[in-house]
């Protein structure tokens, strides 16, 4: 086999088989297949798509690029991941607190892609965080405090890794086909039991439409199953940013203020349905509502933000950073406050613009290797159907410069609709399946 032939049959439209599949999986991970090549098999599989068996033949290839992990603990081994959004950390909240109820969280995430922000690039806004970690080391962690947010080592599938780099920079992150051998390589080869999904709809997600966050939603849970892991998937809104923060420290003091307790909002709630629909499914609640209150307590009690302190401090972190969090966050240069022009209702957010606009600040990468300021973004942004005066403030900008700060200043008031009559605000839930 060769990538040349293979590309050739993806252009032709031709189905390719579990064989040559596999051959170009390890083709990614071990460089026998180029850049160039990359980059235009990406392509082909948006242009042309995979199928139904392809897409799970080309998880599984991606999955066994590299190392597949076991575990021997005496709990479920449970995970979580969202499809992307803006203002999303969940993860953040979810991984301690799935533990301090009695599960096991190896979580491997990622970094931005796109508009969207990374879990990695959020934790490395805390100051000594090692988001890179030796197989004993991450065992040894989730061993002794329940969970560790990890990027995939060099052995965890390897071929993801390499293309993972280059959908963000070649226009090709919007694949069902892509996504989910994407997203399920990398937790097939975390050795789960159960895997719960978030599948973003709305202005802000990679599929926009509820049809396509469906069709997305269903062909992970059917791959993850008949990869051999028990998944269910929620879809849920986002037609407006889940946290009223986008950017990497920004967004870890979103999470901080809901783990002390602070708030509740969007990002507590969603984060108890996704973490008591992974209880369930494991059989550590009974249903899903009881999940979901189990979820709540451990938040409410401080179990989970004394987990989460205790996998900072195990990841590098500092070792109080729960109690004095704040402190240690970076802060940007320049913040400026965005005022409404007029008086109006908030009708509307173009979520993607508002993504890019953190992106543009310098809190995500527009080439492969840009280096991520965790200090910029947006704050206070406020929600749909607030009402606001002219001259009240629509959100705040974190800036290294002055000109950036005025430029994502006028490029969130595109972004935002104001409108006389309030609107209909999408529930945060939109679908179960699975």
């Amino acid at each position: 086999m060769d990538a040349r032939r293979i590309l050739t049959k993806m252009r032709d439209g031709a189905s390719l088989s579990q064989d040559e599949l596999r051959w170009f999986a390890k083709g990614l991970a071990d460089g026998g297949v180029s850049a160039a090549q990359a980059g235009a098999f990406a392509m082909a599989v948006v242009l042309k798509g995979l199928g139904e068996e392809g897409r799970l033949a080309l998880t599984q290839a991606m999955r066994d690029s590299g190392k597949v992990l076991k575990w021997a603990l005496d709990r479920p081994v449970l995970d979580k991941h969202s499809t992307g959004g803006v203002g999303d950390c969940v993860s953040l909240v979810l991984a301690p607190a799935l533990a301090a109820c009695g599960a096991a969280v190896p979580m491997i995430s990622g970094r931005g892609l796109g508009h969207t922000g990374g879990t990695l690039d959020k934790l490395e806004a805390i100051p000594g965080f090692q988001t890179g970690m030796e197989e004993a080391r991450f065992r040894e962690v989730v061993g002794n405090v329940g969970c560790a947010i990890v990027s995939a080592s060099a052995d965890i599938a390897p071929a993801d890794k390499r293309l993972y780099a280059v959908r963000d920079v070649t226009g090709t992150v919007e694949s069902i086909d892509l996504i989910t051998a994407s997203i399920l390589s990398k937790k097939l080869a975390a050795g789960l039991d159960g895997l719960v999904l978030d599948v973003k709809s709305g202005s802000g997600a990679f599929m926009g439409s509820d049809e396509a966050a469906r069709s997305l939603a269903r062909a992970l849970v059917d791959v993850a199953r008949a990869a051999g892991c028990r998944a269910s998937a929620l879809i849920t809104d986002m037609n407006q940013p889940l946290a009223p923060e986008a950017g990497n420290a920004l967004e870890v003091a979103a999470s901080m203020r809901v783990l002390t307790g602070q708030v509740t909002g969007p990002l507590h709630d969603l984060t108890a349905v996704l973490g008591g629909l992974a209880l369930a499914e494991a059989g550590l609640a009974a249903d899903l509502e009881a999940g979901a209150a189990a979820i709540a307590d451990a938040i409410a009690d401080g179990r989970a933000a004394e987990t989460f302190g205790r996998m900072v401090a195990a990841q590098g972190g500092p070792v109080r950073f729960v109690e004095d969090w704040a402190r240690f966050l970076p802060e940007a240069n320049v913040i400026r406050e965005i005022s409404a022009e007029r008086a109006g209702f908030v009708s509307a957010m173009d979520v993607h613009a508002l993504g890019l606009i953190v992106v543009g600040l310098g809190g995500g990468r527009q080439v492969e290797g840009d280096r991520v300021n965790p200090s910029v973004g947006l704050s206070d942004i406020a929600p749909l159907g607030t009402w606001v005066e002219k001259g009240q403030p629509l959100a705040r900008v974190h800036a290294v410069r002055e000109a950036q700060a005025t430029e994502a200043v006028a490029s969130l008031r595109r972004a935002v609709t104001l409108a006389e009559n309030a609107p209909v605000v999408p529930d945060l839930i939109r679908e179960r399946i699975g």
